[in-house]
């Protein structure tokens, strides 16, 4: 889904005031940036859809990139994006432990539009936030194993293999939750979008 806009980029304590660099054989820490810090603003989204809290997002994201740097020298440079967030995933899931967690979504689809044929006017952008918001409501609704599958696969378009890897289960499973989501989110959206057009003028 190209044209995505990110959501705003977290500062964290090791990176600020600096850029990535490329690597560097005889240093961790620029190998580390060059390769992780591509990721930070997917990294954000994703604890953010977990977290359904923009602070909350951003602490996890601190420990995740901190978690991850001290974990660094065991990363194979196989799916870093993946790699991360099955920690930041880990790291969402440790801060449950202290407060009650939900999952949210961002605005889905608001910005993956290609060029419109004609200008926008007040009217079609209201409708396209209430449809972008009808949708992340819907989605948040799902059951947590379901929601997160298919804000991996939908929205960070991540290969079975690696959501696999995130959620620690096998692809087999992630195809199965994948399907019972976009099943349940038919059953979900349909009737509401027959109630419309049956109220519709």
């Amino acid at each position: 889904m190209n044209g995505r806009r990110s959501f705003f980029r977290p500062r964290l304590a090791f990176s600020a005031g600096r850029r990535a660099v490329a690597p560097d054989p005889a240093g961790a820490e620029g190998d580390f940036r060059a390769v992780m810090l591509p990721h930070m603003d997917a990294a954000y989204n994703f604890a953010r859809y977990l977290a359904c809290d923009p602070a909350v997002a951003e602490d996890i994201v601190q420990a995740a990139f901190l978690r991850a740097f001290r974990s660094f020298g065991g990363f194979r440079g196989d799916a870093p994006k993946a790699w991360l967030f099955a920690i930041v995933r880990n790291c969402f899931l440790d801060s449950l432990k202290d407060r009650a967690g939900v999952v949210g979504l961002e605005d889905v689809g608001a910005d993956a539009r290609g060029e419109e044929a004609e200008p926008d006017t007040p009217e079609t952008i209201l409708d396209r936030k209430r449809d972008a918001q009808r949708l992340r409501d819907t989605i948040e609704s799902l059951p947590e194993p379901f929601r997160e599958a298919i804000v991996l696969r939908e929205l960070e378009e991540l290969s079975y293999k690696e959501i696999a890897m995130i959620a620690g289960v096998p692809i087999g499973t992630i195809m199965s939750r994948l399907a019972r989501a976009r099943q349940m989110l038919c059953e979900l959206l349909l009737p509401q979008d027959e109630a419309e057009r049956r109220a519709a003028p």
